[in-house]
């Protein structure tokens, strides 16, 4: 039988049914436990549940400090809440779990409720704030190398043009064909050198078209080139979450995005592809509750690339979207480049995962 919120709650060893005013708690992305001052459970959310491996019926009415490495900063949390010591208190501890059966390191943060004797746990799993600082650095590294390759392609582009001047007119002046190859080399090697700078330069000078984007039509578009290039030895699996909505953006921009992590990846594949095993999965999904880029978002896009290749190379898996960084011989460096470059245009993210066997290319948008 439901209590009515006037009413004293029960004792730790009995099992009440969740508070319906604790519901909204089910709406957050973060490990969420509502106790009484005793540390009993009174409700715990959808994300709890996820992160103990157990159903909030088996976990109400216990005591949460069973679930601690070190219960006593819980205990003294709850017993400064209940004189009134502080709004919020915080320490990090390790969070025993049933299944998996393996600690988690978390951030605890305890603060005091509306009603007297409630005590809200919030539970922050530290990998989670490493990889939102690991975030935040990517964008401002991000930011900093487009800084510095505009500046290093302007410096490049205006000596370039001078010496592709100066071979043709040493060429006009040249009576001997064998000597004129040389210029021909430094004209060529001038040319090519432009078409990089120009490449380096091309996101930012390109205007952001925007308008509504079906991201499933950019993955059918990707899937159609890949398999045109690749059509044998390559198997696309599809795997869409078709209830994602359209949203603004830029549609040649995104495919050229998701075009270039995915070529990059049938090209790694190289080995499987002539066995016949090759896979390039395309994935989306919605992810709720988010953060990236310093920021919080209600619904965002999760759109994986991934493959069965031989993952990236440990020596550039910290530095695979700098520019003219890349781990296959020929290669220009740049496809990650523009890829993290337009995914920023559309305020996202974009992470990589890697080991032998299956690399995953993550892009987060945000949705409306």
């Amino acid at each position: 039988m439901l209590q009515h919120p006037s009413e004293p709650y029960m004792t730790p060893s009995a099992k009440s049914p969740p508070q319906s005013r604790f519901h909204a708690f089910d709406l957050l992305a973060t490990p969420i436990a509502v106790l009484n001052s005793s540390g009993a459970v009174l409700f715990v959310n959808a994300e709890l549940e996820d992160v103990m491996g157990q159903s909030r019926r088996s976990l109400e009415g216990d005591s949460f400090l069973q679930f601690f490495a070190d219960p006593q900063p819980l205990m003294h949390a709850l017993n400064g809440a209940k004189a009134n010591e502080f709004a919020a208190l915080r320490y990090d501890s390790e969070l025993l779990r049933i299944n998996p059966e393996e600690a988690l390191p978390v951030h605890v943060i305890v603060a005091q409720s509306d009603n007297v004797d409630e005590v809200i746990i919030e539970l922050l799993p530290i990998q989670q704030q490493t990889r939102q600082d690991r975030e935040e650095r990517l964008i401002d590294q991000a930011q900093a190398n487009k800084e510095l390759i505009r500046n290093l392609a302007h410096e490049i582009k205006n000596p370039l043009g001078g010496i592709r001047g100066a071979a043709q007119l040493l060429e006009m002046e040249m009576e001997s064909k064998e000597l004129t190859e040389y210029t021909q080399v430094i004209i060529r090697e001038a040319d090519r050198l432009q078409t990089l700078v120009d490449r380096l330069l091309a996101p930012h000078r390109r205007p952001h078209m925007v308008g509504d984007v079906n991201i499933h039509e950019v993955c059918e578009r990707v899937r159609s080139l890949i398999v045109s290039e690749f059509p044998r030895g390559i198997r696309v699996v599809r795997d869409y979450d078709t209830s994602i909505p359209e949203f603004r953006g830029d549609r040649e921009q995104l495919i050229q995005a998701v075009l270039n992590i995915a070529h990059n990846a049938a090209q790694a594949m190289s080995d499987r592809i002539t066995e016949g095993d090759a896979q390039l999965i395309f994935r989306t999904r919605i992810a709720r509750q988010v953060t990236f880029g310093k920021q919080r978002y209600r619904l965002a896009l999760e759109l994986h690339v991934i493959d069965n290749g031989p993952g990236v190379p440990d020596s550039i898996k910290d530095r695979i979207f700098f520019p003219l960084i890349t781990g296959r011989e020929g290669g220009s460096g740049l496809g990650l480049t523009l890829a993290q470059t337009f995914v920023q245009q559309h305020h996202g993210l974009i992470e990589c995962e890697s080991v032998p066997g299956r690399t995953d290319f993550k892009i987060l948008i945000p949705l409306p």
